[in-house]
């Protein structure tokens, strides 16, 4: 017999709701994210013990305004990659392979019969990989339009992206979505839209483990072992920690769909993030002539 012994906090997703405009909990993760990122690396700059070796000198390598103005570049970036990754994986992708799975609605051929779907972020979804290659894409072209060191600047956003996964998972909780699989743990939870049955509230899992956990090991590796030293070091420990991460949540997580077997898609892409951190890892320990 299944009881959940920890109850559902029922939280309205809508914080304020001004006539027909809503601000909702999962948009302010976004600003809390990126305001929070600017904070912190504005600040980091500002410490001049972690620049006082080579390749920097006692040169931080970007300005504070320079990072203002990198803000605005990453928003357009985890926005547009985010909707747009969400239709090029789940829209075509996942859709494709699992056509019945509610959130598909006629998917992938209602992209062109209703093309006004491949922006429809407000009928529900984002994609963190798209969002994260989005953010990419943006910093490499910031850093190549203000000839600054791409690998650098990307270390100092990796540093302190987790704590946008953290917000991100605690507003997935909030909704009540992307809830975790049938369980008798005594933590189960009855989610409002996820049937009967307890599950686990794997988005809190989440926010520990790509949130929490992450956050520490890189801020340990930036502050104590000074892996910032390395450029593209602190972005490959990120990117096999999340890809490491969010495969282990998916074995708690409710697949959106079926996808190849018992691999879901989340731990299908967590192979070209794993990629990513080895090329990354590479280039980070290359010999320095």
């Amino acid at each position: 017999m299944f009881l959940a012994t920890i109850p559902y906090p029922h939280m309205d997703p809508v914080l304020v709701q001004l006539g027909p405009f809503a601000i909702r909990w999962y948009a302010l993760a976004y600003i809390g994210a990126l305001l929070f990122a600017w904070w912190a690396v504005a600040r980091t700059l500002r410490d001049k013990r972690l620049w006082t070796d080579p390749p920097f000198n006692g040169r931080p390598p970007a300005t504070e305004e320079q990072i203002g103005d990198l803000v605005v570049w990453g928003t357009f970036g985890v926005i547009l990659g985010g909707r747009l990754g969400w239709d090029l994986i789940y829209g075509v992708g996942l859709c494709s392979v699992s056509p019945d799975a509610d959130f598909c609605r006629g998917l992938p051929y209602a992209f062109v019969t209703n093309p006004i779907k491949l922006i429809a972020a407000w009928e529900g979804g984002m994609s963190f990989h798209g969002g994260l290659l989005g953010v990419v894409i943006a910093v490499w072209l910031f850093c190549r339009r203000h000839k600054l060191p791409f690998l650098t600047i990307a270390d100092l956003v990796c540093a302190f992206a987790p704590v946008g996964l953290f917000l991100g998972r605690i507003a997935n909780f909030v909704n009540g979505e992307l809830w975790g699989r049938v369980t008798d743990v005594p933590w189960a939870m009855v989610f409002p839209r996820g049937g009967p049955l307890p599950r686990h509230p794997s988005q809190l899992y989440e926010a520990a483990l790509e949130g929490i956990l992450l956050f520490v090991i890189v801020q340990i590796a930036l502050r104590v072992f000074r892996a910032h030293d390395r450029p593209g070091l602190i972005s490959g420990i990120f990117f096999l920690g999340y890809g490491t991460f969010r495969f282990i949540s998916e074995f708690f997580r409710e697949p959106d769909a079926p996808f190849l077997g018992p691999i879901s898609m989340g731990m299908a892409l967590s192979i070209p993030v794993w990629l990513g951190a080895l090329a990354l890892f590479a280039v980070a320990f290359k010999p320095r002539k």
